[in-house]
């Protein structure tokens, strides 16, 4: 299983690479590879201020759709568009070209909270 030490986790396996005033988010490959094969990835939360574990879209795979949920509070900046035409690029590429959105954060301190590649492996040998 793929865990990228540089990362930050959720419990709802979202990750998260902080960049300055900016995150970029995806699904991890745990997340991915419990869902199947993503066939569509929606996101119509650009330009909102979301507060931390509030729905920023949905991710549909063959047999589910699941709510994505902000990791962290912030307004959307930017989505990653190349996941219209190609959504598996979230199974094949969950931590680089499978990214879904960037935030500017509105509360650093929360970075704190999330999880590290360590926890995370925990929580995940645990479910």
């Amino acid at each position: 299983m793929n865990i990228p030490e540089n990362l930050k986790y959720t419990k709802d396996h979202e990750w998260v690479s902080i960049d300055g005033e900016t995150a970029t988010v995806g699904i991890t490959h745990f997340a991915q590879s419990e869902l199947g094969d993503i066939v569509y990835v929606e996101i119509e939360t650009l330009g909102e201020k979301l507060e931390r574990e509030a729905v920023f879209g949905t991710v549909e795979a063959v047999k589910t759709v699941s709510d994505l949920f902000m990791p962290i509070s912030g307004t959307v900046e930017s989505l990653n568009e190349d996941l219209e035409s190609n959504p598996e690029l979230v199974n094949s590429q969950p931590y680089t070209n499978g990214w879904m959105i960037k935030i500017k954060i509105s509360n650093p301190e929360e970075i704190n909270e999330l999880l590290d590649s360590s926890g995370y492996k925990k929580l995940i040998n645990h479910d």
